[in-house]
């Protein structure tokens, strides 16, 4: 019995490091996501007054909650009885974020002067005191969680593709360990950086100098910090998108590795050649599918 009790611990412990080891590893790869996420979901209480922005996040918080309680059991189920969807999943996953890493690039000559008054007047209903606010947060929280529901399929679909070949308990505990890593840490900062001019308001009102300055240096950052993030989030699109599509086409993943060879790239070289190589092909990809979608709506249009 006690031999039949360590040999269970052994097998325990073995799952539990070869989770630790597959969550660093979907977590590393997620990480382009992550930023996009971060970035939109800030964004997407702009306009939103003060009091309201954490009511805002935390109804989002809930449906990207849901989010992943529909998509984990899914991914579980494609993974048991069709794994050969995981690669195509992924290759459709990775040419989403190249595309809207282009189409982000692309937003000021593709969206028409109508769509961005239409934004600009929603943003200043908000700002109305006689709007029904409660309607006017409902649909913003709903298009977050329509987004959210978008970044969450991505996230799922890699960390999938990182488990497949594991066992259903692993596969079950990383993609549940990540969904709600992902979610908690993704909203708590969010949180964080939306109420970040807020608290820079109240240091910069406060008697002592260093808490002045403090708060003026945080009213200064906010702005700051979600253009960085936003950059972020897009470079890391192309470097995770272009990344998923060379590894899952054998002869661009060849390609990159005889170009390596040529240059005689090593250790560091190599990796900055490969970056750039996955960032050139998710250009490209994302280039590719927006030109495809643009002349499709176009020709629906007409």
């Amino acid at each position: 019995m006690a031999s039949s009790l360590l040999a269970l611990l052994d097998d325990i412990t073995t799952v539990l490091d070869d989770v630790a080891l597959l969550s660093k590893v979907a977590a590393k790869k997620t990480s382009g996501v992550l930023g996009d996420d971060l970035a939109l979901n800030a964004q997407q209480v702009t306009g939103v007054r003060a009091d309201r922005e954490l009511p805002v996040v935390w109804g989002v918080f809930k449906g990207s909650l849901l989010n992943k309680a529909i998509l984990v059991p899914a991914a579980l189920a494609i993974s048991a009885w069709a794994p050969w969807l995981v690669t195509p999943l992924l290759m459709v996953g990775g040419a989403y974020l190249c595309f809207e890493g282009v189409e982000k690039l692309a937003h000021r000559w593709l969206h028409s002067p109508e769509d961005d008054a239409h934004a600009e007047a929603i943003e200043q209903a908000l700002l109305d005191p006689n709007a029904d606010l409660a309607a006017l947060e409902r649909d913003k929280i709903k298009g977050a969680i329509r987004t959210d529901f978008i970044l969450s399929a991505e996230i799922i679909a890699i960390t999938l593709g990182t488990v497949a070949d594991s066992n259903f308990t692993t596969r079950l505990l990383v993609l549940t360990g990540i969904a709600l890593a992902m979610t908690i840490g993704v909203y708590g900062l969010v949180a964080a950086i939306v109420k970040l001019d807020d608290a820079g308001l109240w240091l910069s009102r406060r008697g002592a100098a260093w808490q002045q300055s403090l708060g003026r240096g945080l009213l200064a950052l906010a702005p700051w910090l979600m253009k960085v993030l936003s950059v972020a989030g897009t470079a890391a699109m192309f470097l995770v998108g272009g990344g998923i599509l060379t590894h899952g086409l054998g002869v661009l993943h060849e390609g990159i590795q005889h170009l390596v060879a040529t240059l005689g790239a090593s250790g560091f070289g190599q990796t900055v050649v490969e970056l750039l190589s996955d960032a050139l092909v998710g250009i490209v990809a994302g280039a590719i599918v927006l030109g495809a979608v643009t002349l499709i709506q176009r020709l629906r249009g007409r």
